[in-house]
């Protein structure tokens, strides 16, 4: 059995995975909420930081990545793999898969397009929606926390720290921002569009959170992008959920301090038995 004050007492990694050779390895931080398996999160921030490594080319934006979450992510060492399946003047698709004793775990698919002018001046409708204010930082924060986060729902001004567990539960329109604490892998920096994508997993527990609750678990995740965020901050407000016989699809719009940026889409199953991470429930 192990010590407990020896379990406390060892050093918290700086990062979610560490490589080693040509695999990746998680460390204990990346555990998510629905078991011994690495959150989806970090599984997608992994692809994400993937397909990006096949593009050199400053001006093609990524615009649009997929996650499939096509089985849980043993907390065991993990290989990555991708490629350009189309490369054209103006876009590049590229697609990644993650694998583990040569099983794949989970894929993803994503789609880079060339910046140019934006000359129209047509006004085009979208739903308007307001964020609240980005939280000021925390002033103490404990080292084993893996993202900071602010949750608007029943107080949709001051809000809570932590995962919404009471702030969403209820049937209102809800909100949070978050951001990292930790690298995803090594000493690398976070680029913007990995820390966009690792905070749109959130996506699904936003839409999805309901007056009893989580009862769904997400089997993907997309994230849309007119625009790399600026900053550390992202913000979610979730904007349709609709469900029926245990299928649900959810969808929110995503912000930086400057305004919105893009959208998230997640679809799920009915699963009851969420339990948040100590962790992340209040920071």
């Amino acid at each position: 059995m192990e010590d407990s004050s020896a379990k406390s007492a060892r050093p918290v990694p700086t990062c979610f995975f560490v490589t080693d050779g040509k695999g990746y390895v998680p460390t204990r931080l990346t555990r998510g909420p629905w078991g011994p398996s690495i959150s989806g999160n970090y599984v997608g921030g992994l692809l994400a930081r993937a397909v990006e490594r096949e593009v050199d080319d400053v001006d093609l934006q990524p615009a649009r990545l997929t996650v499939d979450l096509l089985r849980p992510v043993p907390l065991q060492p993990l290989q990555m793999h991708s490629s350009v399946v189309r490369e054209g003047r103006r876009l590049r698709v590229v697609d990644a898969v993650m694998t583990q004793n040569d099983v794949t775990v989970a894929r993803a698919s994503a789609l880079f397009l060339r910046r140019s002018e934006h000359t129209t001046v047509d006004t085009v409708w979208t739903s308007p929606v307001t964020m609240p204010a980005v939280p000021a930082d925390p002033v103490m924060l404990a080292g084993d926390v893996p993202m900071v986060l602010q949750s608007y729902g029943r107080d949709p001004v001051a809000g809570s720290p932590g995962v919404g567990v009471t702030e969403w539960r209820h049937h209102g329109q809800k909100f949070v921002w978050l951001r990292e604490t930790k690298l995803l892998v090594d000493d690398e920096p976070l680029s913007p569009f990995t820390r966009v994508v690792m905070a749109g997993d959130v996506t699904s527990s936003l839409t999805h959170w309901g007056t009893d609750g989580l009862e769904f678990i997400n089997a993907d995740y997309t994230i849309t992008l007119s625009r790399l965020p600026e900053g550390v901050y992202i913000g979610l407000a979730s904007m349709t959920h609709y469900s029926h016989a245990g299928v649900a699809t959810g969808v929110a719009t995503l912000f930086d301090e400057k305004g919105p940026i893009g959208s998230g889409m997640a679809t799920a199953l009915a699963n009851p038995g969420f339990t948040p991470p100590p962790s992340i429930v209040s920071t």
